[in-house]
């Protein structure tokens, strides 16, 4: 049988046990067969889209709360406000769980939309469904897909394994298939936990001046990182 797994809630407080939280970054999301949606929202932080409006939907852990967030950071970096949330307009506007507003959310929402539009602003909003599916006002809806509609795709585990081999050599060091294995089998699996699961593990080596091996990543995860 195979054994539990760590649950996000735990898989966080231990990497926070042993490194700050990484700030979210273009540089570190993992595009896999997202190319066309990080085109798009590279050609929209330069200036260079045509269509401003994009709605992206996925499964929880996709990546796609991670990548808005990261996105919003490269636009405030460039000099543009930033509103978060929605409800009210700005030069580029980020929303996420769209499916989770409330009524007065989703015409806040609505109004915002419009103003954005009007004005040449920037729009991003993501949700677990497509906008058609969306259980929110009609109006809404209508409008979340007049723009561009992606659905970002999650990394299959030849591809997240890739993306742990790469990581680590940039880290410094040589990923063993044995942890990367482990990593994949027992953590959290989305990749942004597991990319900060990969870097406590490094801090973890680094501290305690052993090598990366699958013993020292399961004194890790057992919570017994400070020994």
């Amino acid at each position: 049988m195979r054994a539990k797994r760590y649950t996000n809630a735990a898989m966080q407080q231990l990497v926070l046990d042993v490194r700050p939280t990484a700030t979210p970054d273009l540089a570190r999301f993992i595009v896999g067969r997202n190319v066309e949606l990080m085109a798009q929202l590279r050609a929209m932080l330069d200036g260079e889209a045509a269509e401003r409006m994009v709605y992206v939907w996925g499964a929880p852990g996709s990546g796609k709360s991670y990548l808005l967030a990261a996105w919003a950071r490269a636009c405030a970096a460039s000099g543009l406000t930033v509103g978060i949330g929605g409800a009210a307009a700005a030069e580029v506007v980020v929303a996420d769980a769209v499916e989770s507003w409330s009524e007065a959310q989703q015409r806040a929402a609505f109004a915002s939309f419009n103003r954005v539009r009007e004005a040449g602003g920037l729009w991003l909003a993501a949700g677990t469904v497509a906008p058609a599916d969306l259980p929110v006002l009609p109006e809404l809806a209508t409008r979340l897909g007049w723009g561009l509609v992606f659905h970002i795709q999650g990394l299959n585990d030849t591809e997240k394994r890739a993306a742990l081999v790469h990581h680590a050599e940039t880290l410094g060091f040589r990923l063993d298939p044995q942890v990367a294995d482990h990593l994949l089998n027992y953590t959290a699996r989305d990749m942004q936990s597991l990319l900060g699961v990969l870097e406590a593990l490094d801090r973890f080596s680094l501290a305690t001046r052993r090598p990366i091996t699958l013993p020292l990543l399961r004194q890790l995860l057992s919570g017994d990182a400070r020994s």
